[in-house]
């Protein structure tokens, strides 16, 4: 059998729009294709051949008629481009045979014929090209390889190569015809003395996209990687490549990024073979997939692992089986099982290797976050799934969309990642002073010496926490058991424990995890100080996670200051700065000698410890726990003549106590749609005097809307006037629920 290299077809293409080197980059469609053969075994060449293309759009650009001279007429009476290449490929083969041969490979003057013409239109039109198509040689590369000192391979043109070699340059023949026999005039020269080349470097174009897994440890070159923008939301990877026909991408290159409620936000980074391809794709800039178009830009290879990278062995193992179709499922009820999932799927849709085709998403403490990756061996299984999206399970419409390996190591990534508190709240709009006293918390810190316990019954004590440590409260620290309340000051059911080292904690989270308290077991997990901290200094803490306080200043717990806010100069007293806090246990007034200080306020009012009548040891006192927010309860008597006092000594602290809503001004909204903006409320409050900044969304453990916002309205007759007349009316209907905070 011949080789490839022994028959060549010169080929050369035009489109509607530019041509030469900014061939495809505007999306218009092929006119003209011209061809001739050339068997290098024999130097024979063939018969040549023109023929023009019928587009769907019959417009020519201007640029197009100067440079090609074709004109609306001579396409007219064309065939569309399905015909042109069934009559090329009749053609092609029928003189290969009769020359003895028996395959070909096509060579074209730089690949933008191919890779950025041919390939990109016949995907649009859902055409399938013949195999010849997705192999060739490019004429300058072999050129420079023969030629070394003829230039950069970017740089060569027809006219270079030829007055190279020291042949004239065509001139007076028609577009396509002159660059055709310019290429074989050249093609001899190469193959004849003294350079006697040999062709050889094909290059190919992938058949379809690999998908696969990345390491966070493998190298990724930035001059590899590009950044597409405006995709829509239901986009595969399979999509996007699509969108790049022509171009190789690497093995598992589509990233597809999530936003923070782990949503795709229409953009995805790609990763291709070689900085080539790269610069290619980015000449497809503002195509269209579909009706929008789809910006291109640069990105970087820190960038693309950071999306697609992982580490995790439970992902790659369940990645590791080949040509699989990978689904999302989304919204599952937290409750559900394999075999729930399994049957809701059905017989027409069977997962491959049953449980072991089930990826189930969750957060680090093991707790279901309603995702999930199912693989299917086929197509046809998947779009079978497809079929289910919105249904039922259980109580909740389940949706299902295409997915890519690179989007489960994302959603892994990105919620075993996860911290076990969220973060800490928006730094406040003006400083806020804390008195320093005697620290009960180290400094906040990333150090995971400390853990959490959840699920505590709501009469459990001190006592009731060291008898379920057991032996492993000889590593707590000293004044390390904190108890956690809710907003209105009741036991939240969550405790945190100072334990002397991260080895402690772990240990203890390995131990007593599930531990039985008075009938009712307690999970236990190993956390940071720093969230532990974050939870004391107010944030409200519950099944859902920590949603900041509804206020602009930090949450403060008298009279500790917590290393995660610095001290400012200004001063304000302790008690313009402190509402009553709600004490998990009692302590002595601190006494104070400065004159400053003198109205400091440290309520020991039984009412306030919960009635827990507990006998504390001076080694685990709880220090205090903050209260929720600034304003949810009432001052105590002369805080507001301290306040008055403190504005007087210090401008700067009457400009902090500003901020602090009035009576009466804070409102609860609640059953808000989870994408919600704080435009959208705005809007929905139109002509109550609200700022931009006066309107706090809450969200949940995950990043997520928690379907509730706090409204700071100017005074409390606006806020009453809002609360009447809003209250029946939908919002982006749905029926929400206000309420007054204080």
């Amino acid at each position: 059998m011949a080789s490839h290299s022994d028959t060549l077809v010169v080929f050369f293409g035009a489109t509607a729009g530019a041509n030469g080197g900014k061939l495809g980059s505007d999306e218009r469609e092929i006119i003209l294709l011209v061809w001739q053969i050339v068997d290098l075994h024999e130097k024979k060449v063939g018969k040549l051949h023109k023929c023009f293309v019928k587009p769907d759009t019959l417009e020519l650009t201007d640029q197009c008629k100067e440079e090609t001279g074709l004109t609306l007429e001579d396409i007219l009476n064309a065939d569309p481009l399905d015909k042109v290449l069934q009559q090329f490929q009749q053609s092609v083969s029928s003189e290969v045979k009769c020359l003895g041969r028996s395959s070909y490979t096509l060579l074209v003057n730089g690949p933008l014929v191919i890779r950025q013409a041919l390939h990109p239109e016949a995907s649009k039109k859902n055409l399938v090209l013949p195999d010849c198509f997705f192999s060739f040689l490019d004429l300058r590369k072999e050129f420079h390889k023969c030629c070394p000192n003829a230039g950069a391979t970017q740089k060569l043109t027809l006219a270079s190569m030829l007055d190279y070699v020291g042949l004239p340059a065509l001139s007076e023949q028609t577009i396509g015809v002159k660059e055709v026999n310019s290429m074989v005039q050249l093609m001899l020269c190469m193959l004849a003395e003294p350079y006697n080349h040999k062709f050889s470097c094909v290059e190919t174009v992938n058949y379809k996209f690999d998908s696969g897994t990345c390491s966070k440890t493998e190298p990724v070159d930035s001059e590899m990687v590009i950044r597409a923008r405006g995709l829509p939301w239901q986009s595969s990877d399979q999509d996007i490549a699509r969108f790049f026909k022509g171009l190789n991408i690497a093995k598992g290159g589509v990233a597809l990024c999530l936003n923070a409620q782990g949503r795709r936000n229409g953009e995805a980074l790609v990763r291709f073979i070689n900085s080539e391809h790269r610069d290619l794709a980015l000449e497809r800039h503002k195509h269209h997939m579909g009706s929008r178009y789809i910006e291109v830009y640069k990105a970087t290879g820190e960038e693309f692992l950071k999306i697609a990278g992982g580490t995790s062995n439970e992902v790659a193992q369940f990645l590791s089986k080949e040509n699989q179709v990978i689904i999302r499922m989304r919204g599952l009820p937290f409750t559900a099982t394999t075999q729930e999932v399994l049957s809701f799927l059905g017989p027409e849709s069977p997962v491959t290797d049953g449980a072991e085709g089930l990826l189930f998403v969750k957060y680090p403490d093991g707790r279901p976050t309603g995702d999930a990756f199912v693989l299917f061996s086929c197509e046809e299984y998947a779009q079978n799934a497809l079929k289910k999206h919105k249904q039922i399970l259980g109580k909740r419409y389940i949706e299902l969309f295409r997915s890519t390996a690179a989007e489960v190591q994302q959603v892994l990534n990105r919620y075993m990642s996860t911290p076990l508190i969220s973060t800490l709240p928006p730094a406040p709009i003006v400083p806020v002073s804390v008195l320093p006293t005697t620290p009960f918390l180290p400094a906040a810190s990333s150090s995971r010496d400390c853990v959490r316990l959840r699920g505590l019954p709501y009469t459990a004590g001190i006592e009731d926490i060291l008898e379920f440590m057991g032996e492993h409260t000889a590593d707590i620290k000293p004044h390390g058991v904190h108890m956690v309340l809710n907003q209105q000051g009741r036991p939240s059911g969550d405790a945190f424990i100072q334990m002397k080292s991260p080895d402690k904690a772990f240990l203890v989270a390995q131990k007593c995890h599930k531990k039985t308290m008075k009938d009712r077991y307690v999970e236990v997990f190993q956390c940071s100080t720093e969230e532990m901290s974050i939870v004391l200094m107010g944030g409200t803490l519950n099944r859902s996670g920590l949603s900041p306080p509804p206020c602009k200043l930090p949450c403060l717990s008298p009279p500790t200051a917590y290393a995660a806010y610095p001290t400012p100069p200004a001063i304000l007293s302790e008690a313009a700065l402190y509402q009553p806090p709600l004490l998990a246990a009692p302590r002595p007034q601190t006494t104070v000698h400065s004159p400053a200080h003198a109205l400091a306020y440290y309520p020991p009012q039984p009412h306030l410890y919960m009635n827990m009548n507990m006998n504390y040891t001076a080694y685990y006192p709880s220090p205090p726990v903050s209260p929720s927010t600034v304003g949810y309860f009432a001052a105590p008597p002369g805080a507001m003549a301290a306040a008055s006092l403190a504005a007087q000594a210090h401008p700067a602290a009457a400009a902090a106590s500003s901020v602090l809503p009035q009576p009466g001004s804070l409102v609860r909204m609640q059953g808000l749609p989870f994408n919600t903006g704080v435009k959208d409320i705005l809007s929905f409050f139109q002509g109550y005097q609200l700022q931009q900044d006066a309107v706090l969304i809450l969200h949940n453990f995950s990043g997520q809307c928690s379907g509730e916002a706090l409204i700071t309205f100017p005074n409390e007759d606006i806020a009453r006037r809002a609360v009447a007349e809003r209250s029946n009316h939908p919002f982006y209907g749905q029926q929400i629920h206000l309420a007054f905070c204080n």
